[in-house]
């Protein structure tokens, strides 16, 4: 049994990309490994946050993990600030990486945009805290999208440096769990941008707050093209979307991804079963299942975030585990490179 780590950031309006992305696979995750999840509220301040509402994200997060299964007598539920460790191993990680490294991480030109001198350092250095959240607890698997495949690179290039640097075999080079057919959700109104909290329109995604009237509207409303639904000629040898239909028909092959993720059917399976069919079709037995999926979590959410000194009983309990974990790796980590 390996030790999992992943973590949601606390920025607000959990969406289905949320949860088909991470969420989901967090929760088969527990039933075969030590999982240990984080509230990366440290990763969130690197942009600038409401402090008012960054609490408030930070349970709704909590509340998101339990109401969609994850156990928190199975699994470490924990709020990232209140281990102290992921900062202090940041630090001496920032002095194991290199400029170079961080140079080449696509995402932080992304997020900085034009106004890269005025990012702040948090943001640029975003992928060493994520490596010592990570190495911090000895992680063996981290479960992680494709946009975070480079950063966990990154945390492997640290972990390898640090061993070699130090002549010892101390942290792990820690393996991605790539799952599921929806790694990767993308808008539903534009099957060419991933699905985020940040667009203009609420239509662009299902929020894990929404109620089953507002999935509806938003799936009925949902970008389509004029043709039937494919057949199989669109999958490729490994029963994966070929790069045609990618490129000419993304909002079809995004709705069917979604499906399938729902679902727990293959892809081949799901493009079987609609092949040839109308959207319209397709869309009503889409909203079907994303409402029978999405709305005993909505339901459950609201329940726990009435009931917040329950999610703080989790969060504190979480808490201590993680500490208890971390701070003798830490402590080792501190006497290899000399610290008195």
């Amino acid at each position: 049994m390996g030790r999992v780590f992943s973590g949601v950031q606390p920025t607000g309006n959990l969406h289905l990309g949320n949860y088909l992305g991470a969420i989901k696979n967090f929760v088969s995750l527990q039933n075969d490994h030590e999982c240990i999840y984080c509230v990366v509220d440290m990763h969130a301040i690197t942009v600038k946050q409401d402090p008012k509402i960054l609490k408030n994200n930070i349970l709704e997060v909590a509340a998101a993990f339990v109401a969609s299964g994850i156990n928190p007598d199975k699994s470490v539920i924990f709020v990232q600030s209140q281990v102290s460790a992921h900062a202090e191993l940041a630090w001496i990680f920032n002095c194991v990486a290199r400029l170079g490294w961080l140079n080449r991480m696509t995402q932080f030109k992304e997020k900085a945009g034009k106004n890269r001198e005025n990012a702040s350092a948090g943001l640029y250095t975003y992928p060493v805290l994520m490596a010592a959240d990570i190495l911090a607890y000895h992680a063996t698997h981290v479960p992680v999208g494709d946009d975070q495949r480079q950063h966990l690179e990154l945390a492997r290039d640290i972990a390898q440096k640090f061993n070699n640097d130090f002549q010892v075999e101390y942290f792990p080079v820690t393996e991605p769990v790539i799952m599921g057919n929806a790694t990767r959700v993308m808008s539903l109104r534009d099957g060419k941008n991933k699905m985020s909290k940040s667009d203009m329109s609420d239509y662009s995604r299902l929020n894990l707050t929404d109620s089953a009237d507002d999935i509806s509207n938003k799936i009925r409303k949902a970008k389509t093209d004029p043709l039937p639904l494919p057949d199989l000629s669109c999958l490729d040898n490994e029963d994966r979307f070929n790069e045609d239909i990618i490129i000419n028909r993304p909002e079809a092959v995004n709705l069917l991804n979604i499906y399938s993720a729902l679902s727990n059917e293959n892809t081949k399976t799901v493009v079987s079963k609609f092949s040839e069919k109308q959207f319209s079709f397709f869309k009503n037995e889409l909203n079907q299942l994303s409402v029978e999926t999405l709305s005993p979590i909505t339901r459950e959410m609201r329940k726990l975030l009435d009931d917040r000194s329950f999610l703080e009983e989790i969060l504190n309990k979480g808490r201590d585990k993680a500490n208890s974990i971390a701070e003798p790796i830490l402590k080792e980590a501190k006497e290899i490179v000399g610290f008195y």
